[in-house]
């Protein structure tokens, strides 16, 4: 009898023994997923981001925007080893982590998050944090000096973009706790860059000729193909945030190839009955405000869902651009916030509609238990909001402190002349 039982205990012993391993072994395919992924993020800022800027602008300050993004890659880099992922994701208050990883302080090549290498979860939570402060450059372009574009981006990356990415994405974030959907940044990324452009735009005043002379890009070839890396690379931002190589990332790859094309077709169809012909620089435009509207929404919504998320995301950033050009006369140069503010409010939003089962037609992945649509959107709406209002003063403040310690922009002088000459002594083309 003791015999048997020794035999059974050691039987269940062999039996549990490969799944504790496990538990504490790298998953080698989410793994390489990851490193992909991280890749692909990266890939979005550079070359992405930078060519589809530096294509819009005019050909005297094509070398400072891929200066700006280049710079940005490498500021944003040293900041989230030195002490931005620490605040971000290590543990602290439900506001901000603390500064037990300064320095990436404990991680080492064994050191797991989630069955993958910390060391990649960091590398590819550091490509959010390079392309997040990248997109806010559109909103000032051609006018900013370079030393308080570099100052600017310290600042907001450790009073903005750390303490909202530990409310949203930290276990003990209370927007995580409150049970915010953001699946790969609607908030985080979208309304934070799109809000803090929107500020810098009106700080900053309008380029010289604004409404009154054409600024036409100077290059469509070049931003048609920063716009395709933006397409490709996203498939990263989105389907990697699913930290897994599974059917969640499948599913969102899927919406967000759905939501791009839509949202394009959208865009051109709305500017082809405005204006008689539908441009390159529409379809383009209207398909990263189709990527920005699915990002917060992912993870949780199926293809229907997609599709009305990308008719939506078309038309309302369509009529947002315009408003904020014609109506409200603001410079954002680029349209950051009418496409990734407004998209990024938009689609937070209706996260909290298509991941619900209720309605049945949009197979999305299911409210959490015991909320409702209505309960799941007042969380959205708190999301929106605190990150809209704290972004929006935060950045007002680190704007200002950034004039009084440097300045912001440029001379009347310098802008006539172009910044690539003026900063950089270099000139992108000849002119």
């Amino acid at each position: 009898m003791n015999t048997l039982k020794l035999a059974t205990t050691m039987l269940l012993a062999a039996l549990l023994a490969p799944a504790a391993a496990v538990a504490d072994t790298i998953n080698g395919v989410n793994t390489g997923w990851m490193i992909t992924a991280t890749a692909l993020v990266l890939f979005m800022t550079l070359p992405g981001l930078s060519l589809f800027y530096g294509g819009l602008v005019r050909s005297k300050n094509v070398l400072t925007i891929l200066m700006q993004c280049f710079a940005i890659c490498c500021i944003a880099s040293l900041f989230w080893v030195v002490i931005g992922y620490s605040l971000a994701f290590s543990e602290g208050n439900a506001f901000i982590g603390g500064l037990s990883q300064v320095m990436l302080s404990g991680v080492g090549e064994n050191t797991l998050s989630g069955g993958i290498p910390e060391t990649v979860f960091i590398m590819f939570q550091m490509t959010f944090a390079i392309i997040t402060p990248a997109l806010i450059i559109g909103g000032f372009a051609e006018r900013i000096r370079f030393s308080a574009v570099v100052l600017f981006t310290i600042l907001w990356l450790l009073v903005v973009y750390a303490p909202v990415t530990h409310w949203v994405w930290a276990e003990g974030g209370w927007l995580y706790q409150m049970g915010l959907l953001d699946f790969a940044g609607g908030t985080v990324v979208h309304i934070t860059a799109g809000v803090a452009a929107l500020v810098a735009a009106i700080v900053i005043g309008p380029r010289r000729g604004f409404s009154t002379q054409a600024m036409p890009p100077h290059n469509m070839t070049m931003t048609v193909t920063g716009a395709g890396m933006l397409w490709v690379g996203w498939f990263g931002f989105n389907a990697g945030s699913a930290l897994a190589a599974d059917g969640n990332a499948g599913m969102a790859m899927l919406v967000t190839h759905i939501s791009a094309a839509t949202a394009s077709l959208v865009w051109m169809t709305l500017e082809w009955i405005k204006y008689g012909k539908p441009s390159v620089l529409g379809i383009v435009t209207g398909m990263v405000a189709g990527l920005g509207t699915i990002t917060p929404a992912s993870g949780f919504v199926g293809p229907a869902g997609a599709l009305l998320i990308g008719l939506c995301a078309g038309a309302t950033c369509f009529f947002a651009t315009l408003a904020i050009k014609q109506k409200f006369r603001i410079d954002d140069s680029l349209d950051v916030f009418p496409v990734h503010g407004v998209g990024g409010v938009l689609g937070t939003f209706l996260a909290g509609i298509f991941a619900s089962n209720e309605l049945g037609l949009f197979s999305g992945q299911g409210l959490a238990d015991g909320m409702t649509i209505g309960s799941q959107l007042l969380v959205q709406l708190t999301g929106i909001g605190a990150t809209f209002a704290y972004a929006g003063i935060a950045t007002y403040v680190l704007l200002k402190i950034t004039s009084l310690l440097l300045g912001l922009r440029v001379t009347s002088e310098e802008e006539t002349e172009g910044l690539d000459i003026v900063f950089h002594n270099e000139a992108g083309y000849d002119l």
